[in-house]
């Protein structure tokens, strides 16, 4: 096993030669030329790791203090000096679906815990409408009602207008709820999130199981594709404060949270807008009665549209990639 003498012996250079790349770099690492950036991000993995072994084997010795001082200053070198001034575009055509998509498993678990219940209760709901009549409020059990597809609720344009205001405050309260949910370690995200699931299949079922399944689907698809991935995505949002609270990882707690919330007011604010649209749909077309076929195509062509710019939009750039990999 390597003692500190052969530890400080062994390593000796690669922190010399970083902290000359870092002197030589100052405030513009890329005045170092690509060969040399690429060398300095090599050192500086190279010098994080050796902080995280001197850590464990050599706790109370002062070459700990040396590398984490080392680290931080190369840290600030690699990810924050270069980093590119955030803009309004370049937010909405690039980084909000980054944000979205560089969590995969955080969206998969937002995904099941809205997803899982919908289904199960859906088909509960469906089997035992008696049940699950008491799990929907009574403002929603008219799905039980008999109404014919494809007709318009005969609403005014003043009165739809209202109803889309309504609609879209709604779906951006409940939004921020599923983000803010985050801060009591994700206990309140994935209540909101299965509390809707629980509810969407139990109204869902219940119409369903009334022989109102077309006219129910009538009225939710054309906003609710895009309407629920929202608050999926929201989901994520609180799910990333509650990760830097329960697993920081190799990042102090505060840094690990202040970066983590910032990523997540980005998402919930590129979030927002398409609760808009959302809510616009809502309030516009699925009062007007224009049948499922219209519906289908809207509702699923706006999912298809998000998710989509979600792959496209969200991969990371290929560049950056190839260079965090070093040569």
């Amino acid at each position: 096993m390597t003692n500190l003498d052969e530890f400080v012996r062994d390593r000796a250079a690669t922190w010399t030669e970083f902290e000359q790349l870092l002197q030589a770099g100052g405030n513009s690492p890329a005045r170092l030329g690509a060969e040399r950036v690429l060398r300095l991000g090599a050192c500086y993995r190279a010098v994080a790791g050796d902080l995280a072994y001197a850590r464990r084997r050599f706790p109370a010795d002062p070459v700990v203090a040396r590398l984490e001082q080392l680290t931080q200053r190369g840290r600030h070198a690699v990810y924050n000096t270069t980093r590119p001034r955030q803009t309004i575009v370049r937010f909405a055509s690039r980084g909000y679906w980054r944000r979205v998509r560089e969590r995969p498993v955080l969206l998969l678990i937002a995904i099941v815990c809205l997803a899982g219940p919908t289904l199960l209760t859906g088909y509960w709901a469906w089997r035992d409408p008696g049940s699950a009549g008491g799990l929907v409020p009574q403002s929603y059990q008219s799905v039980t009602e008999p109404r014919p597809a494809g007709r318009s609720l005969g609403i005014s344009v003043d009165e739809e207008s209202a109803m889309a205001a309504d609609i879209f405050t709604n779906n951006i309260q409940v939004s921020f709820l599923a983000f803010a949910g985050g801060i009591l370690v994700g206990l309140g995200t994935l209540y909101v999130l299965i509390q809707n699931g629980l509810l969407l299949g139990a109204v869902a079922g219940l119409a369903i199981g009334a022989g109102n399944g077309r006219p129910f689907f009538e009225l939710v698809v054309a906003h609710g594709v895009l309407e629920l991935s929202c608050i999926v995505v929201s989901g994520v949002a609180g799910l990333r404060i509650a990760s830097a609270i329960v697993d920081p990882g190799t990042r102090p707690r505060s840094v690990a949270l202040r970066a983590e919330s910032r990523a997540a007011v980005e998402i919930v604010l590129g979030t927002a807008v398409w609760l808009v649209v959302a809510g616009l749909v809502e309030g516009f077309l699925t009062p007007a009665g224009t049948g499922l076929t219209v519906v289908l195509v809207v509702g699923l062509g706006l999912g298809i549209l998000y998710w989509g710019l979600v792959i496209w939009r969200g991969a990371p750039d290929r560049v950056a990639a190839t260079a965090a990999l070093g040569p």
